[in-house]
């Protein structure tokens, strides 16, 4: 199968490569803002640079391809507060430029949404039947990505599955910037034996999803031409604290952290889970990498593979 993969040079982008790429044809379109190339290193993959809202690059992506998974984003609630209208641009108009091309070649598409559409909404754990409250642009570029997505498949029959990511981790994944997730951020911080910053009390709840699950369920929506009338939580429904997480850490590194509390976040939600009845019924057979070994295999990776900058880095 010939498969693009937009956004492919990032970190779930390209991890999700190195899996399609033993038994598939897989392009990556990706105009390297936040991906890398060297996320991708040895993988036989044809990565093609630019953006998702060029039309002719995006055309030439597409040419012969029977999928398309869309990852390429502008992440991340912060960057969103900064910038709406980029957020907007990419997220949204880009989506629709990519559910256009795949309308022309007759592709499936795989559409990454995140849990984040949830937002202010108080209960759990989130079904994907809830009332969506999102309360960050960023959230809002997601719901409407996954909105249009839908839209396509009512209106014009494509075949689209949307799932809404939840916390996902791993390797790969920037833990060197300001926008950093929080368990790069911590992980990365705990090793350099530098303070871990919480927004908050530490109490807000995340349903951490290790990436190699992550990949698993793409890879067979993308080979099973699964769809969906609706989004699909793309986590198992597991509920951590924060304060948890930093505990976890110190049992796998066998020291204290020091930790510093800051004021909370505009636009984070203070707990997030999902409920995982749909994902079950789609794929049955994939059972999740629980998180103790998840984050063992992210340190492992970070002290290998990853320079420790000598600045803080904020979660």
């Amino acid at each position: 199968m010939k498969i693009l993969v937009t956004g492919g040079a990032g970190f779930i982008g390209a991890n999700l490569c190195r899996a399609l790429a033993e038994r598939h044809d897989v392009i990556v379109l990706d105009d390297l803002s936040t991906g890398r190339p060297a996320n991708l290193g040895p993988v036989d993959v044809d990565l093609q640079v630019g953006s998702v809202l060029d039309p002719s690059v995006l055309r030439r992506a597409c040419r012969g391809v029977a999928a398309i998974v869309h990852l390429a984003a502008v992440p991340s609630v912060p960057r969103s507060l900064e910038d709406p209208r980029r957020s907007h641009d990419t997220n949204v108009t880009g989506t629709v430029a990519v559910l256009d091309a795949a309308r022309d070649v007759g592709a499936h598409v795989v559409l990454a949404s995140s849990s984040s559409v949830y937002g202010r909404n108080p209960v759990l754990p989130k079904a994907e039947g809830l009332v969506c409250r999102p309360s960050s642009p960023y959230a809002v570029s997601k719901l409407a990505a996954e909105s249009y997505a839908a839209a396509y498949r009512t209106s014009f029959g494509l075949e689209t599955i949307a799932f809404r990511f939840f916390n996902v981790f791993g390797p790969l994944q920037a833990p060197d910037h300001a926008y950093a997730a929080v368990i790069p951020a911590f992980a990365s911080a705990a090793l350099r034996g530098l303070p871990l910053t919480v927004h908050g009390d530490g109490t807000q709840t995340r349903d951490f999803t290790y990436v190699d699950t992550v990949v698993r369920v793409l890879a067979q929506a993308v080979t099973g031409r699964t769809t969906s009338e609706t989004p699909v939580n793309l986590a198992f429904g597991t509920r951590t604290s924060l304060n948890d997480l930093v505990r976890l850490l110190e049992e796998e590194l066998g020291h204290r952290l020091k930790v510093r509390y800051r004021p909370p976040r505009r636009g984070d939600v203070q707990h997030s889970q999902a409920c995982p009845d749909t994902l079950r019924s789609l794929f049955p057979a994939i059972s999740p990498v629980p998180l103790r070994p998840g984050l063992r295999r992210t340190l492992s990776w970070l002290r290998n593979t990853v320079a420790m900058p000598d600045q803080e880095v904020l979660a």
